[in-house]
Formats: structure tokens, sequence, C-alpha cells
């Protein structure tokens, strides 16, 4: 039998196989010591970011009673061809739909673990941030977390995220979209169009606009956190 039969023959033999695997996690907190905290906001960072330098950019969005969390991706990549800077990405389009279920379940597992801390039910809401804001809405419809809001900012509704089995579990949530006027980032049709299937569900998504681009605005920060 000839090298390129023998190739053709085993590849017709292997079989795509997956496994689950424990990882560790991490994630910062910023308000640990509040033993008397009513909320807890998940701040979800965007693409080649990390978690740490994101929860710094949004510390206008403290309060009294309110903890702030900022869950890093899991996977960590070299932002410059293999050395220097580091990043991190909620998922790519291999193995979406398995990276989509570990986001989720990491998600649920610190939410757990933070009202487990405290002795009672923290009422969380969700902040993504371009990439993070998918990940975002993800877990808002497929986890089992109640959230009370999400906010979007510089990011579209999923495309891909069913609506219609999680109708209810949408229309109890609070959605806010932020968008700067100069985001290039962003693709404004899809952004219009997650919009509009929310609408058609019954949500009444909040939508605030800034003269800036794809990067957070401080007022709008400011706006968004509540009274100070």
């Amino acid at each position: 039998m000839s090298s390129a039969n023998s190739a053709a023959t085993l590849a017709r033999l292997s079989e795509r196989r997956t496994i689950e695997v424990a990882r560790t996690a991490r994630y910062h907190v910023l308000g640990a010591g509040q033993v008397h905290a009513r909320e807890a906001w998940f701040l979800l960072h965007g693409y080649g970011q990390l978690a740490g330098p994101f929860l710094d950019s949004l510390t206008a969005l403290a309060r009294p009673e309110r903890l702030l969390v900022a869950p890093e991706a899991l996977a960590r990549f070299y932002l410059r061809r293999g050395t220097g800077e580091i990043g991190a990405s909620w998922m790519t389009k291999e193995e979406r739909a398995s990276e989509i279920h570990d986001n989720v379940r990491y998600l649920e597992r610190v939410a757990q673990q933070l009202c487990a801390e405290h002795g009672a039910p923290l009422e969380l809401q969700a902040f993504g941030f371009s990439q993070g804001g998918a990940t975002a809405a993800r877990w808002a419809l497929l986890g089992s977390t109640p959230l009370t809001r999400v906010t979007l900012w510089g990011c579209p509704f999923p495309p891909d995220l069913e609506l219609e089995p999680q109708r209810e579990r949408a229309r109890s949530t609070r959605w806010t979209f932020v968008l700067g006027d100069g985001d290039t980032a962003i693709d404004r049709a899809a952004w219009e169009q997650g919009l509009g299937r929310l609408r058609a569900t019954g949500c009444q998504p909040e939508v605030r606009r800034f003269p800036g681009g794809h990067e957070l605005d401080a007022a709008t920060l400011r706006d968004l956190s509540g009274p100070g």
C-alpha cells in the first residue's frame, strides 16, 4: 500500500473527541471587604484585554455596597508574535459551542461563590465591552443566574443567540446598549438588527450614545453607575 493510501486510511479512522478538564480561572474583585454588599457588577473585558487593567478603568462604577467583579477570559495569548504583552479572549469560531458553554459555566461558578461568601443572594448585573458584551448576553440567556441588567458597550446583540426559547428571561432583564458615534469597530447593521430582535420579544432596550469611538467614556460611565 502506498504512503498516500495509508494516510487516507488513517484519516478515515480518526475521530473527534472532547473531554472536560478543570481550569484555574482568575478574577478580580473591588470592594471584597464590604460585608454588607447588596449587589455585584460583573465587568467583562474586550478582546486582547486582561481583567485587572479593565477593572482599573472602571472604578467610576464603584459604590458603597456594590462589588465590582472582573473575570478574566480563559484563553490568554501573547499580543505580539509570541512574546511581550499578554491579552485574553473569550472565544473564537473554533469549538465555539464548547467555549460558550464553558464561559457560561465559569461565570455561574463565580456568581455562586460570591453569593456564598456574603451569605445572601446579591443583585447581579453584567457589563460587557466589545467581545465581553457578547459573552454577557449569552450568560444572561443561557445561564441560570438572574441578571437584573445587562449592558453591552460597543457590541451588538449576538446574532446567533436565539431569543424565542428565552423570551421571558430576556424580557425580565433590563438591556442597555452603549455606542460611540465614531465607533468604526462595530457592525452598525448588526447592532440595529440586534436591537430590533430584542424589541420584537417585548424588550425595551435602552440606548446611550456618546461622541467617541470604540472606547469607554467617563461621562457615560458616571451616568450608568447611578448616584454616588
